[in-house]
């Protein structure tokens, strides 16, 4: 833990004070880009590099979405995941009867995302406002049959301006959709915060 708080720690003091709230924006701004860029959903396991590792940039998943958008800020969060999870492998969930970490696929997996976040500190509160998801933001779901989802809020609205939209990939590769609230929430992260002081 003491690791991981020295990471948001430093990442925040990279940001600066001055650049907290523009984070979001520019995380934003990072997944919108990746709307560009064709992409199939393929859920594979892929053997990648490590550190900034990637999977083909014409594959991924859900997590593959966040994992970009972060890594164009400089954030590699396959490192950080990795670092975290084999410092404390068993706060992480062990739905795939792994004993150790692995560095290909550990951060891929929304619930090691989730936990991830929630323990550096960016957990948010869960809320059926529109108005309480920022760009930025980083959010879970629970799909049918005990499947999660995760996406980002970017600073694009909705035609009736009511939500943000989501960058995502749930099978029609990397898109741009109108769906904050089309399943259920299980989480809602902010690494920086967006509100003014």
């Amino acid at each position: 833990m003491k690791g991981l708080f020295c990471w948001f720690l430093l990442f925040s003091i990279t940001m600066g004070t001055a650049q907290t709230e523009t984070l979001p924006i520019s995380l934003s701004d990072a997944a919108i880009a990746l709307t560009q860029q064709k992409v199939t959903y393929d859920p594979s396991y892929f053997s990648i590099e490590y550190p900034s590792g990637d999977v083909p940039s014409d594959k991924g998943v859900c997590t593959d979405v966040v994992i970009r958008a972060y890594r164009k800020l400089g954030i590699d969060l396959q490192k950080e995941v990795h670092e975290d999870m084999k410092a404390n492998f068993q706060a992480y969930p062990n739905h795939w009867g792994l004993r150790s970490t692995d560095k290909n696929i550990d951060h891929r997996r929304v619930p090691n995302l989730i936990t991830f976040f929630k323990r550096s500190g960016a957990e948010m509160s869960i809320s059926e406002k529109a108005v309480d998801y920022l760009p930025g933001d980083v959010v879970s779901w629970q799909l049918s049959g005990g499947l999660t989802h995760i996406g980002i809020v970017v600073n694009r609205k909705s035609r009736d301006g009511k939500r943000h939209l989501i960058v995502h990939n749930i099978g029609a590769g990397q898109v741009l959709e109108d769906c904050l609230f089309d399943y259920k929430i299980i989480g809602h992260y902010r690494l920086a915060s967006t509100s003014a002081d």
